[in-house]
């Protein structure tokens, strides 16, 4: 279970450098923004060896980085989730373009709720109004069932 989480993080570094330099067609929706920029709301569900697997709403909220053609943001992800209540701030990157359809990663790290330092990984696929995700991570390695798989499913606000 770790090494496929090692192979998805590495992707995931991958996918993050994908299309740097590179000049997307139209950097800029209509409006002038990124089209993932802004508030998402959804469900979080996690899965975890010996448990049932159980979901919470999540909201996440989406920044553009400066100077990255609108690819790479900081996302702000707010969860209620009974196993993962967490508000963090990671990174997150869109290929092969700025525009929808894309794939997207997110990653980073969390104050774990038991007290250290989780880190996650999401990768899926963003349209213009809906981002479905495998989610996962580790937690406090010092607890049973650390490793943690599932899938966020989000839908733009507004």
């Amino acid at each position: 279970m770790k090494g496929r989480f090692v192979v998805l993080m590495l992707a995931s570094m991958l996918a993050l450098h994908m299309g740097c330099g590179k000049e997307a067609e139209s950097p800029m929706g209509p409006s002038g923004q990124s089209f993932l920029e802004g508030t998402w709301n959804g469900t979080l569900t996690i899965n975890r060896t010996g448990e049932p697997a159980s979901s919470g709403p999540v909201t996440w909220t989406f920044r553009p980085t400066p100077g990255t053609n609108l690819q790479s943001f900081s996302v702000t992800i707010q969860s209620q989730h009974p196993w993962l209540p967490i508000t963090t701030t990671v990174t997150s990157a869109i290929t092969p373009s700025n525009q929808p359809p894309a794939r997207i990663s997110t990653q980073g790290d969390y104050p774990s709720p038991r007290g250290c330092t989780g880190t996650l990984l999401s990768v899926g696929d963003a349209q213009s109004r809906t981002i479905e995700a495998d989610f996962a991570g580790v937690d406090c390695t010092t607890i049973t069932n650390s490793t943690f798989t599932g899938h966020v499913t989000l839908t733009k606000a507004g």
